[in-house]
C-alpha cells in the first residue's frame, strides 16, 4: 500500500512516507515541496461554497483523523453556520474524551505558509495573559522588533485600559473576548490608545499602531544565556515557537555556545511555547543528544488504516551538540505539542535527572498533517498520529506532570524577567538541577491557584494562525 497522497510538502515531520505525507509539528504547517500534488479543480461559483467546503472537510476527516470512531458523521452540516463550527461538531466525541481539544481546525494556506517562511506577524507583538480571579490583564512577553517594546511595554507591564475604556469595563461586558475585541484586528495600521502601569507602580498612557514584526523564536536579550548555579554552569534557552524556521539555525548557535563552554545541564524554558515544527523539536532532541546518536527519539503512529506511514525518528549526530546530563523543563498551561514532545522524547534516557518546572503543561501527544484546497485558500489541520517516545510512552493528555518522573511547582513570575534568580520558575529550575527538593505539582495546584493570581494566556474565539501556534499573541 501506498503513502499518503499529498497535497502539501512535507516540512515538519522527518517521514520518508513514500516521499509523499504532508506532516507537521504537532501544530506546525507547510508548503508543496515533493510528491505528486492533486490537480487544483477549476474554480465554479459553487466550489468555494459553504457547503462544498464542509463536504470537503468530512471526506478528509474520514479518510484521515486518527480517531475515525470518534467522529460523529450523524451531525447535519446544515445546521453550522461555518466550516469551523461544523468540524467541532464532527469531532465532538474525541472532544468530550479529552482527544481532540481544538487540535483540528480549518486555517488560511497563505497566512500560516507566511507565518512559517518569514517567521513575522502583524500586530502589537506582545503575549498578554489574563487573572481569572480579578480581570486584569498583564504582558507576559514582548517581541523586541515589535511596536509595543519601544513604547515601555514589556513582561509584567498591565493594561489598564484600552481606548478609554478600563479593563475591568470591558470584561465586566463581555469577559476575555470583549478585550480581545477591543484590541482591533490583527492589520497594519490598527491603532490602539493604552493606559498601562509597570511593576514599579508607574502607570502611563501611550498610542500603539500594528505593524508587521520579526516572531524572533530566540530573544536577543533573554533567549539563550548561561547562569551560575552555585559554582556550575546551566545553559538557559528561551524558545517563544517551534513554528518559525528560522529557529532551527538560533538552535544550533545557542547550544554551540554552551557546548563551547562545557555546559551539561541545561533549562528548556517552554513556558508560553505551543508547539509547531516537529523538526524543530527533533533537532533540538539532536542537539542535547550528543550520546545518544542512533537511539529512537521519538516514534510516530497513524491510525490502523495507515499503519504503513508509521515511523521512528532517532537521535541523530549534529556537530554543535551536547550530551545533557541533567534537564529543567518550564512549563505552564500554554506548553504543548511540540514542546512536551521534546519533554517526553528525554523519559527513557534521564529518568530522575529530568523534571518539569512551574505548572501543567496542556497535554497534546497528538499531531496534525495539512490538507490543502488552494481553490478555496483553506488548509485543514487534521489531528491524523500520535507521538510515543523510546519506551513507548505517550498518551499524556492531562498533560506532562502525568508522566514526568520529577515535578516542581512554581510561579510563572511574570513580574521578573525571563532567566533571572529572582524569578521562581527559573529559581526552581536552578534548584532541582543543583539537588534540591520539590514540591510536586499534582500536589500543590489547588493551594498555589488558592493564593496567587491565576493568569491564563488570551487568546481571541478565532485566532489567527499565528495566534493558533503562539498563545496569547498580539
Amino acid at each position: 500500500m501506498g503513502g499518503i497522497p499529498m497535497t502539501v510538502g512535507r516540512i515538519a515531520l522527518s517521514l520518508a512516507i513514500a516521499g509523499a505525507l504532508a506532516a507537521c509539528g504537532s501544530d506546525g504547517g507547510g508548503t508543496p515541496t515533493s510528491g505528486t500534488p492533486a490537480p487544483t479543480p477549476s474554480p465554479t461559483p459553487t466550489a468555494c461554497s459553504l457547503a462544498d467546503r464542509q463536504s470537503w472537510v468530512l471526506q478528509q476527516l474520514q479518510t484521515y483523523y486518527l480517531f475515525p470512531d470518534l467522529l460523529d458523521t450523524t451531525v447535519n452540516a446544515a445546521d453550522y453556520s461555518s466550516v469551523q463550527s461544523y468540524i467541532d461538531a464532527l469531532v465532538a466525541p474525541a472532544r468530550a474524551l479529552g482527544r481532540d481539544r481544538g487540535f483540528t481546525y480549518i486555517t488560511s494556506i497563505q497566512e500560516e505558509t507566511d507565518l512559517i517562511n518569514s517567521g513575522s506577524s502583524a500586530g502589537f507583538g506582545v503575549r498578554l495573559g489574563y487573572d481569572t480571579v480579578n480581570s486584569r490583564v498583564f504582558v507576559l512577553e514582548a517581541f523586541e522588533s515589535a511596536p509595543a517594546y519601544p513604547k515601555g511595554i514589556d513582561r509584567g507591564t498591565e493594561i489598564l485600559s484600552v481606548n478609554g475604556t478600563s479593563t475591568a469595563d470591558l470584561y465586566a461586558s463581555g469577559g476575555a473576548q470583549a478585550f480581545s475585541d477591543a484590541l482591533g484586528p490583527s492589520d497594519p495600521g490598527v491603532t490602539r490608545t493604552l493606559s498601562i502601569r509597570q511593576p514599579d507602580g508607574t502607570t502611563s498612557t501611550v498610542s500603539v499602531t500594528k505593524e508587521e514584526y520579526a516572531l524572533d523564536p530566540i530573544s536577543d536579550r533573554y533567549g539563550a544565556l548561561v547562569i551560575d548555579n552555585n559554582g556550575t554552569d546551566v545553559g538557559y534557552i528561551n524558545l517563544r515557537t517551534f513554528i518559525v524556521a528560522d529557529a532551527g539555525p538560533q538552535l544550533r548557535t545557542a547550544i554551540n555556545g554552551f557546548r563551547q563552554q562545557g555546559v551539561d545541564e541545561v533549562i528548556l524554558d517552554f513556558r508560553y511555547n505551543g508547539g509547531g515544527l516537529v523538526d524543530v523539536a527533533e533537532l533540538l532532541g539532536d542537539l542535547l543528544g550528543a550520546d545518544k546518536v542512533g537511539d529512537v527519539f521519538s516514534r510516530t503512529v497513524f491510525r490502523d488504516s495507515l499503519s504503513n506511514n508509521n515511523s521512528t525518528e532517532p537521535f541523530e549526530s549534529q556537530p554543535e551538540a551536547i550530551a545533557a546530563t541533567k534537564i529543567a523543563l518550564i512549563g505552564t498551561s500554554s506548553t504543548a505539542s511540540a514542546s512536551e514532545l521534546t519533554g517526553n522524547a528525554f523519559i527513557p534516557y534521564l529518568g530522575n535527572n529530568l523534571a518539569l518546572v512551574g505548572s501543567n503543561t496542556y497535554g497534546k501527544p497528538v499531531g496534525q498533517i495539512a490538507r490543502d484546497r488552494a481553490t478555496c485558500d483553506d488548509r485543514l489541520r487534521v489531528m491524523a498520529f500520535r507521538t510515543v517516545n523510546a519506551d513507548g510512552g505517550g498518551d499524556y493528555y492531562t498533560g506532562l506532570a502525568s508522566v514526568f518522573p520529577n515535578t516542581c511547582a512554581a510561579d510563572d513570575d511574570f513580574l521578573h524577567q525571563f532567566g533571572t534568580k529572582d524569578e521562581d520558575s527559573t529559581a526552581t529550575a536552578l534548584s532541582f538541577l543543583r539537588g534540591g527538593t520539590c514540591t510536586p505539582i499534582s500536589a500543590s495546584g489547588a493551594q498555589r491557584a488558592a493564593s496567587r493570581q491565576r493568569i491564563e494566556a488570551l487568546s481571541p474565539a478565532r485566532p489567527t494562525a499565528a495566534q493558533y501556534q503562539i498563545p496569547g499573541l498580539y
